[in-house]
């Protein structure tokens, strides 16, 4: 049995703010799913195509007393358990706790179940809630019924700034939450882990500046490309070269989640998702 995965982040609003968030269905629909229905504390559920096995409602509320919310998840033929806790933290702030059960990280690396996207999806989920509620632009969400793995973000901060957060190994590590070690050239190796834990993928295209692509074998080859926007830099990113009729999800959440993760560390560096 795997311990459940616990995920925390602090909004800078107060708690009943964020209650409203949680359980408006407008405001889920914004943030979280494509659809949702909510009459707690007897119902509480999200589905469409931005959540996985999203064909339909799968959840149960366990319990909910306005502070806690618990939920039964069937996902990937199992029942999982969803708790969001709210906790004031002072006057104009909440900290938001998420556990999940179910989780397994093998499975995050083989994509043998659709639960291994969960913790990506929790944090990108985390970070577009807490987005919403600053009223800033949210990152773009996955579309699980599609196979077309395409997006881009607006950071507010100089291209310069952005292109060495992402190519410069003691920055990318800080933003991604895990160490990265970089030989940056066309050709070199982008390894997660570090060189040690192994020889990393390839840097199969690299435009000084401006572009940097990565061929990561059976998930394919992920690009992504900056543009100056009015002061601004403007982040285009693409996956392509993967089996389409098994898209690697998984992989697509990471960098999706990655990137909600790169705005911040630009604009609000004192920003983070936590593990509990």
């Amino acid at each position: 049995m795997t311990e459940p995965l616990v995920l925390q982040v602090r909004a800078q609003v107060g708690i009943d703010d964020v209650r409203q968030a949680l359980t408006d269905p407008k405001a889920l629909n914004l943030w979280l799913g494509e659809h949702s229905t909510v009459d707690l504390p007897g119902t509480f559920e999200f589905w469409g195509r931005y959540i996985p096995e999203g064909d339909a409602p799968h959840q149960r509320v366990l319990g909910y007393d306005g502070s806690t919310l618990t939920l039964a998840w069937t996902l990937g033929g199992e029942e999982t358990t969803t708790e969001i806790t709210l906790t004031p933290d002072g006057d104009d702030a909440t900290l938001v706790k998420l556990s999940q059960t179910g989780f397994d990280f093998a499975d995050a690396i083989s994509g043998a179940n659709i639960r291994g996207v969960l913790q990506t999806f929790w944090s990108l989920a985390l970070a577009n809630l807490v987005d919403h509620l600053d009223g800033r632009e949210l990152t773009t969400r996955p579309d699980f019924t599609s196979p077309v793995f395409a997006g881009e973000a607006l950071i507010d901060a100089p291209v310069a700034q952005v292109y060495s957060s992402l190519t410069e190994a003691e920055k990318a590590s800080a933003w991604f939450g895990y160490p990265v070690e970089i030989d940056l050239r066309k050709g070199g190796r982008f390894a997660m882990g570090g060189f040690d834990a192994g020889p990393g993928v390839e840097i199969v295209d690299l435009v000084e500046g401006q572009k940097m692509s990565m061929d990561w074998g059976p998930a394919g080859i992920s690009t992504w490309e900056l543009a100056e926007s009015d002061g601004k830099t403007r982040l285009t990113f693409v996956m392509s070269g993967f089996d389409e009729s098994n898209p690697p999800y998984g992989a697509w959440l990471g960098w999706l989640s990655g990137v909600a993760a790169l705005r911040r560390f630009n604009e609000l560096p004192d920003w983070k998702i936590w593990a509990a």
